[in-house]
């Protein structure tokens, strides 16, 4: 089964309607900051949805597909996608300033899973 390719289409679908759900129902119910918190959610997920697809293709390939690497790329971007962009979107909505400090284990999973994904890619 394509994992990865799943994943980045699911967080891809996501991605776009929860920034039409940001841009239509929330646009009057959220303050000016948490709006644009809500919109780097929504963009980093769609990034990092992207890097999915990516890999998902790339684990599918003869020249990359058996590299352990690559796998652990593709993890670590999924749980970063779920931890930054999850904990904003939280944050948006609830207003409770503590979730903003989960935020950054999320992006430390996205720098992991690119650095994996440039070691896969060096290994290749």
């Amino acid at each position: 089964m394509p994992f990865f390719i799943i994943a980045g289409a699911v967080n891809a679908a996501l991605a776009v309607a929860l920034g039409a759900f940001g841009a239509h129902a929330l646009k009057e119910k959220l303050s000016e900051r948490y709006l644009a918190i809500w919109e780097t959610a929504v963009q980093y997920q769609m990034f990092h949805a992207l890097g999915l697809l990516v890999i998902g293709v790339l684990i599918g390939t003869a020249v990359l597909g058996a590299n352990a690497q690559l796998h652990w790329a593709g993890y670590l971007l999924l749980a970063g996608t779920i931890i930054f962009s999850g904990s904003l979107y939280a944050l948006s909505l609830s207003g409770i300033g503590v979730l903003g400090a989960i935020t950054p284990i999320g992006g430390v999973l996205f720098i992991a899973g690119w650095i994996m994904l440039i070691i896969a890619a060096v290994k290749g």
